[in-house]
């Protein structure tokens, strides 16, 4: 919550943005499967009175469809634009196929990096351990293969994008440009 509040303030203060967090309906779609949280994602967006971007790259196809905005659609249609192979990074299973499908949308020329063992890390507070591996996998993966631009498929894996200053290609983050796109920016 805080990452879009400072971002809201700093690019356009004073704009009204409020935050709901659900975490147990991304532990329910991870659990149960996206379809089991459907229902309640649509209602409350429906609900919602105003303009919704959803931030769970996981619930995503589910809150677009009910006419939400997608955290990630910004950032897949951006590194799209810089041709050849895009690295997309995850550490979540379930956000490893919907980010996979939209950035679909926009090029074929995809290879995926699963991080899911870091997962944990960012699910007991230790914030700057779960950048930091990121950046070292992301970094370790660049070695090996090449690539155009480095996606960071979740809001969660934002902090790792100043480490990897330096890396050699973009690296791309959804938080600024959903919210620029949000706010009409």
């Amino acid at each position: 919550m805080a990452r879009f509040a400072a971002l809201r303030d700093r690019l356009a203060p004073g704009a009204e943005l409020r935050q709901e967090v659900r975490p147990d309906w991304l532990a329910r779609a991870r659990a149960e499967g996206v379809a089991a949280v459907a229902e309640e994602v649509t209602a409350f967006i429906r609900a919602a009175g105003g303009p919704v971007i959803c931030t769970c790259t996981t619930l995503g196809p589910v809150a677009e469809a009910a006419g939400a905005a997608r955290v990630d659609r910004p950032m897949m249609q951006r590194a799209a634009r810089f041709g050849g192979p895009v690295l997309l990074v995850y550490t979540l299973a379930s956000t490893a196929e919907a980010s996979a499908a939209l950035l679909c949308e926009y090029t074929p020329d995809i290879r995926r990096l699963d991080l899911s063992p870091l997962w944990p890390l960012f699910e007991t507070g230790r914030g700057a351990d779960f950048a930091a591996a990121i950046a070292e996998g992301v970094r370790s993966e660049l070695t090996r293969q090449p690539a155009a631009v480095v996606v960071l498929a979740q809001v969660s894996m934002s902090d790792a994008s100043p480490l990897l200053a330096g890396c050699g290609v973009p690296v791309l983050s959804a938080p600024e440009a959903a919210l620029r796109a949000g706010l009409g920016l």
